[in-house]
């Protein structure tokens, strides 16, 4: 662990890089998104029900952030405008398999309730190294690119 490698992002950057993120991967998933009605039997007649395509638009998430970071130099579209990327914590370039591990657990900690998605986001907010939990377990850190 030790201290902080030099160069690394910003709090306000890593947000706001992640908030741009989050708007594609919302605009990109609008038509999957969008309430749906599937009628079904309910013994006495057929009713409506509302279906969210929830899954689809989790897939294309998680595919935006894990094959943008392990091809694209660990940078998503909202790290490239904001010039930042994630890299291993010696400072490499992030591997296919350690983006995967990365988005997979912020995957999962966001699916908690969003109360894990707060946690892991707080995180940063305390730790010297400025990660959130996905980069620990992951061990990444983002810096400036």
């Amino acid at each position: 662990m030790g201290s902080p490698p030099p160069g690394l992002a910003g709090r306000w950057r890593r947000l706001f890089a992640g908030l741009l993120d989050w708007l594609i991967v919302n605009v990109v998933t609008a038509p999957f998104t969008w309430t749906s009605w599937e009628y079904a039997w309910n013994g006495a007649g057929w009713d409506r029900y509302p279906v969210e395509h929830t899954f689809a638009a989790g897939l294309v998430a998680f595919l935006y952030f894990w094959l943008l970071h392990a091809f694209w130099n660990g940078q998503t579209l909202g790290k490239k405008a904001f010039g930042i990327r994630v890299v291993q914590e010696n400072g490499a370039r992030i591997g296919v398999g350690q983006a995967a591990v990365r988005q997979a657990v912020m995957s999962a900690l966001a699916w908690v309730c969003c109360v894990g998605l707060l946690i892991d986001l707080a995180w940063i907010l305390f730790d010297p190294r400025k990660q959130a939990v996905h980069d620990k377990v992951a061990r990444t850190v983002v810096v400036m690119a």
